[in-house]
Parts: C-alpha cells; structure tokens; sequence
C-alpha cells in the first residue's frame, strides 16, 4: 500500500503543477500537503488565492477537477 501512495501522491504533485501556472498568473499558488489514507488531497492555497472569495470555486471547480481527470482514484481536494 505504502508505494502505492508514493506513487499516487507524484501524480497528485504532477496533476497540481499542470494548474499552478494559472494560479501564479493571478498572484496565487498552491502548496500540496498531505494525501489522506482515504485518499482526499490536503492543500494549502498560497499569495492572492489565501483568502480569495474565489478560492473555494478555484480549488473546486479547477483544482479538484483537473486532478480527479488525472487521478482518478481520488476522493476530494480540500484547502487546509
């Protein structure tokens, strides 16, 4: 189990540096914490986008989808 969750969290990482340039173009970043046992991915929501009002439709609608397409196997993507 342990390598697979090595391996789940680089694609995780892989699927987070395919939107953080997005993220950076608007002042924000996004900063992977933790993948959870029951496979929800913690992240830390940097620059303009710590305390956006726009920040939970980003991590959502943006975030959450593109690494779901790419890691399927994931539940959820929550800020922390």
């Amino acid at each position: 189990m342990e390598m697979d969750k090595e391996q789940l969290t680089q694609r995780v990482k892989d699927a987070l540096d395919t939107v953080r340039p997005y993220l950076q173009s608007d002042g924000g970043d996004i900063s992977f914490i933790e993948l959870t046992d029951d496979l929800r991915v913690k992240v830390k929501l940097d620059g303009a986008c710590n305390g956006c009002p726009m920040s939970v439709q980003t991590l959502k609608g943006g975030v959450e989808m593109v690494v779901k397409q790419k890691v399927p196997e994931i539940l959820e993507v929550v800020a922390v």
